[in-house]
């Protein structure tokens, strides 16, 4: 399944049909717990980490785990429903967006922005790297101060 299926799906019913597609190819249970944090996770728009989405559900699932959160947030990633914000720090963050983009992260708050830039795409990989890797994926994450912090910052 190319990831980029999964940016043709916009509503909230078709992102879960892809979520239960990719559990089933990868012998995943589909369980309410999945779901719930697929859920939680796909309607977040701060990049959130395993403990943010902890927070959320253990309302609808009292016996649920920090631990079960971000081992199915891991897992997800491994069968690439979620990615891992690389350079978030810890705890890590996960994001839903499979499409191609970058990350802006404020080194105050924490604050994760994805942008994208063409230029950064078509970024060259230098030859002596193409000789040893394989590259599959060109990510630029940028860190300074957000707006709200910079504005904080001068007075």
């Amino acid at each position: 399944m190319n990831k980029r299926d999964y940016g043709e799906h916009k509503s909230l019913q078709e992102k879960v049909r892809f979520f239960k597609k990719v559990c089933y190819k990868h012998g995943l249970k589909i369980t309410p717990q999945r779901v719930a944090i697929y859920k939680e996770l796909i309607s977040s728009q701060k990049h959130p980490s395993a403990i943010m989405i902890f927070r959320k559900i253990r309302n609808y699932f009292p016996n649920i785990s920090l631990g079960t959160v971000n081992s199915t947030l891991l897992t997800y990633a491994k069968i690439g429903i979620a990615k891992v914000v690389e350079s978030s720090g810890d705890p890590k963050r996960f994001d839903p967006q499979l499409e191609p983009h970058h990350h802006f992260r404020c080194m105050k708050c924490g604050k994760i922005v994805d942008f994208h830039h063409d230029a950064y795409d078509a970024i060259t990989i230098p030859a002596a790297i193409n000789k040893k890797f394989v590259i599959l994926e060109k990510i630029v994450h940028l860190a300074g101060l957000c707006d709200k912090c910079r504005t904080k910052a001068k007075r």
